[in-house]
């Protein structure tokens, strides 16, 4: 999960965050007008019913978005390893503040985890810490801003996508995790290949994984739509909830 793309998972696909500008500007039009609105008066009261609505609307946009999202990967896999993150934390950052609070990741991450156990699908929260940093290829962490979209690694020389490279990482100690039964997040030093970890103890190339390390952006549209970042077309009774 990200700010400039709303997840990124391991078969490369990018979702895109949901455009809610225009759902938020009309809004905060209503809201402008109920402030020019003497309060308690018969109008004051009509308004406060539009801007009610107004926020009820923006809400149901992303609240359609989230669970066709969760539902999708809840659905699709068996396993779903995910950041355990600090939504509230996240928010309170002085950065970015508003795109992190309407990306909702708290209420994703909990719709994710009830439909995962709904569709029997294994749900790790793992942590987050080094993800970006470490080398999905072999472990080498390095430092790098977020200006730098690509991952290339200074001792195996691995490239890869950097939202993909730590999606993979995530994979990997969530694997880990269900494997030992407890959270894990260092790994062995040895290797048999040069490639992938599959999980702590199982290395495998790219090509024997079959994931790619690039990246398909998707529009949140399209989630909406069709009810899976993976398809252009389904038909509606297929993806409800």
């Amino acid at each position: 999960m990200g700010i400039l793309k709303y997840a990124h998972d391991t078969d490369g696909t990018a979702v895109e965050r949901p455009d809610l500008s225009d759902e938020r500007k009309r809004l905060e039009r209503e809201q402008r007008k109920l402030s020019r609105k003497e309060h308690g008066s018969a109008n004051y009261r009509k308004q406060q019913r539009v801007v009610a609505k107004r926020h009820a609307d923006l809400q149901r946009k992303r609240q359609d978005f989230l669970h066709k999202l969760s539902n999708h990967y809840a659905r699709e896999y068996d396993l779903v390893a995910v950041e355990d993150l600090d939504a509230k934390g996240l928010m309170e950052l002085p950065s970015n503040s508003r795109n992190r609070a309407g990306a909702a990741w708290g209420t994703f991450l909990r719709m994710l985890e009830y439909k995962c156990e709904r569709e029997g699908t294994h749900f790790v929260a793992v942590d987050p810490a080094g993800t970006t940093k470490e080398c999905a290829a072999c472990g080498t962490e390095s430092d790098k801003p977020l200006r730098v979209r690509e991952h290339s690694c200074p001792s195996c020389g691995f490239t890869a996508d950097r939202d993909w490279n730590a999606a993979y990482n995530i994979l990997v100690r969530g694997l880990k995790q269900v494997e030992t039964g407890s959270p894990e997040s260092t790994f062995p030093e040895s290797k048999d290949s040069d490639g992938l970890r599959k999980s702590a103890d199982d290395f495998r190339t790219p090509a024997e994984t079959a994931l790619p390390t690039g990246t398909d952006s998707v529009p949140a549209k399209r989630v909406v739509e069709t009810g899976s970042p993976t398809l252009k077309e389904r038909a509606a009774q297929a993806v409800s909830e």
